[in-house]
């Protein structure tokens, strides 16, 4: 039987998380291949359904990343995601789904490395937890 290979989508907002992603394919940094990034303008355009939708259709796990805090281009867009990811986590928790298939993650653009290191923590966090309840396939 194949091995879980989970489905994450990594909503990414244009000035810190993406260039930290690109920083990290420049330096040709190895990291699971599990990603699947939306780049976003900012994290604070990211409503709850965009994550509810992504998980309901079948991402094993979502992750948000954003600016560091209190470093936002503007000014508090990751503060909001991060209410909003707390929200959904919640929500999940009630309906039976591991919250844990929710994560926000603060960094810079020059952390590279840092985006690898998150990409291969989430990738081997939903392994641990298996397919998502939702995941249907095809």
């Amino acid at each position: 039987m194949k091995e879980f290979e989970p489905k994450i989508i990594a909503f990414c907002c244009q000035y810190c998380a993406y260039a930290a992603a690109d920083l990290a394919g420049s330096m040709r940094l190895k990291y699971a291949p599990n990603i699947r990034i939306v780049l976003v303008p900012c994290t604070g355009r990211i409503d709850v359904i965009h994550i509810l939708r992504a998980v309901e259709n079948g991402a094993d796990g979502v992750l948000v990343a954003g600016c560091l805090e209190g470093g936002c281009h503007f000014v508090e867009g990751n503060f909001k995601a991060k209410n909003r990811v707390r929200y959904v986590k919640n929500l999940l928790g009630r309906i039976g789904i591991e919250e844990e298939r929710v994560e926000m993650f603060n960094l810079s653009s020059a952390e590279g490395p840092r985006f690898a290191e998150i990409a291969n923590e989430m990738t081997e966090r939903i392994k641990t937890l298996g397919p998502s309840p939702l995941r249907r396939e095809g």
